[in-house]
């Protein structure tokens, strides 16, 4: 600017600087006094500036860049101080859940007491040590102004000076879901003058605290019981359903077995008095022997499963059946004997199988009943058979029944 305007400009300008330096001077003496002018004239605190430049992020990566442009700009390792890793929202639910006390960090880059501030006093080993002593159940939540979470929360807790740290504790005396500050610093402080106004305000609500803290681990300690009681209730319910599900299949099982039993033995009864009444019917329908007059006969020679060989002519056009029929009914018809029983039905739903078989010893011929042919075509003038019994699938059943019983 020409040298003509700063001549003309100079008495604003002094003006200006003294207005500024006074209200400065004014505003440090009587901190109250910026508050209530500012709600006076716009109805809000005095805002802190703020980085319009900075990416907004989500809470949580805002705190991550935080504490690692913290780390970057203060040469410290990582867990030097152990801010809390959420946004404030989630810090703040998290002390109100627990019972612990929230400290709040804000600090503004513009200010030059922002680095004396965390070198003396934020990283003094006395202060670090106190912040992670976990009696203490404290909470550290820090941000800086230039961004927007913290400038949000710097605006709520009406801070008009930096650097700023406030704790904060649920405090039952006001309500039972108040938290509030109970203790405050602004600008420049000693770490041991910080300690001193934290454990001030923590051991005047250290009884409170500690009363409510009984009352929830109290709390606890009846809910896990009742959850304990009630997962033993339903386990020992599920463990009877078991038992009963178990029981009941059992039962089942058993009743099938006992039914399929009581049916095997009706059907095996069935079978054997329809077996023998065809067996008497059967018999009845035997020719007798041939006599000595009739010369078209057929002589054959039995050797029966008991040793017992049988000698007995047959009728040369009789049928091979004929013959099996005999064998199966030789102890009713042996010696010309008939069943005293007469007009004997030949059972209904019945099919008989022969369980044997006629053989020629030499040379081995099985006659059966599939071909065609009487005794005559099949056997011839005259044979020597023997009856071989055959063992199919249901006997074997029965014997291995019989072996398991």
């Amino acid at each position: 600017m020409p040298f003509p305007f700063n001549i003309l400009l100079l008495p604003f300008n002094l003006t200006y600087t003294i207005f500024q330096r006074l209200f400065g001077t004014i505003g440090y003496l009587f901190p109250f006094l910026p508050r209530l002018l500012n709600r006076l004239y716009s109805g809000r605190a005095l805002q802190p500036s703020r980085d319009t430049g900075r990416r907004p992020l989500n809470p949580t990566d805002t705190s991550a860049r935080f504490m690692r442009e913290f780390e970057e700009e203060y040469g410290v390792t990582h867990g030097t101080l152990p801010f809390s890793e959420s946004g404030y929202a989630q810090a703040f639910d998290l002390a109100k859940r627990d019972l612990k006390h929230l400290l709040i960090v804000l600090l503004s880059p513009e200010h030059d007491d922002t680095a004396p501030f965390v070198r003396d006093t934020l990283l003094s080993p006395d202060l670090i040590e106190y912040i992670k002593e976990p009696a203490n159940n404290i909470i550290l939540w820090a941000g800086t102004v230039q961004d927007a979470e913290a400038y949000q929360v710097a605006n709520a807790l009406n801070v008009t000076r930096f650097p700023y740290a406030s704790l904060i504790a649920h405090t039952p005396s006001v309500s039972s879901t108040a938290m509030s500050k109970i203790a405050t610093s602004a600008g420049l402080v000693s770490s041991q003058d910080l300690i001193s106004k934290f454990q001030t305000a923590i051991n005047s609500h250290k009884e409170e605290l500690d009363r409510l803290r009984a009352q929830r681990q109290e709390q606890q300690v009846n809910r896990s019981l009742r959850q304990e009681q009630e997962t033993a209730y339903e386990r020992s319910l599920a463990q009877d359903r078991e038992k009963a599900r178990k029981r009941k299949e059992e039962e089942a099982e058993r009743e099938k077995v006992e039914k399929e039993q009581r049916e095997r033995e009706e059907r095996k009864a069935d079978l054997a008095r329809k077996l023998a009444q065809w067996r008497r019917w059967r018999a009845q329908n035997v020719h007798s022997e041939p006599g000595a007059e009739e010369k078209d006969v057929v002589r054959m020679s039995l050797r029966m499963p008991s040793g017992e060989r049988v000698v007995r002519k047959f009728r040369a056009d009789a049928e091979l059946e004929e013959l099996y029929a005999f064998v199966e009914c030789y102890d009713l018809v042996r010696e010309d004997v008939v069943p005293d029983e007469k007009e004997i039905q030949e059972p209904a739903d019945y099919e008989h199988v022969y369980r044997f078989r006629l053989v020629s010893p030499m040379p081995r011929e099985v006659f059966d009943l599939d071909k065609p042919g009487n005794l005559k075509e099949r056997i011839g003038r005259s044979g020597n058979l023997i009856v071989e019994k055959v063992i199919d699938e249901d006997d074997e059943e029965d014997d291995s029944e019989e072996e398991v019983m």
